[in-house]
C-alpha cells in the first residue's frame, strides 16, 4: 500500500524551484519511499531526524539523494497514512534542516 503524499505550500515551491531533471528525481524518490516511508528502525526507507544544534526535528524523517545533492524532509501522519513533505532542497550546510525546523514550528508539526 502506498502512502498519500502531500506537500506544505512552501515545500511545493521548493520543488518547483529545482530544474526539471531534479524535480523528476525527487518525484521518483518520493514514489519509491511512499511504498514504505516508515523510519529505518521500523523497516522503512526514512532516516529519523533528531533534535540537535537548537533545532527540534525529532519526529521528522529525511531522504538523502546523495548523488544528486538533494534532501527531502517529511513527517508521517500515521492516522491517515500520509507523508507530509516539509522541505525539498539542495544539500547545503544544514540549511534544509533549519528550514524544516522553522516550518515545523510554523505549522506545529
Amino acid at each position: 500500500m502506498s502512502w498519500r503524499i502531500e506537500f506544505l505550500a512552501e515545500a511545493r515551491n521548493d520543488l518547483k524551484k529545482l530544474d526539471h531533471s531534479k524535480q523528476s528525481i525527487v518525484r521518483n524518490a518520493l514514489s519509491k519511499v511512499s511504498q514504505n516511508p516508515l523510519p529505518q528502525n521500523e523497516g522503512g526507507y526514512g532516516k529519523p531526524l533528531r533534535n540537535q544544534n537548537g533545532s527540534s526535528l525529532a519526529g521528522l524523517c529525511k531522504i538523502k539523494l546523495k548523488a544528486d545533492g538533494l534532501r527531502i524532509v517529511y513527517k508521517l501522519i500515521r492516522s491517515e497514512t500520509q507523508m507530509l513533505i516539509v522541505v525539498v532542497g539542495v544539500r547545503a550546510d544544514e540549511e534544509v534542516y533549519s528550514i524544516a525546523d522553522r516550518r515545523r514550528k510554523k505549522y506545529n508539526l
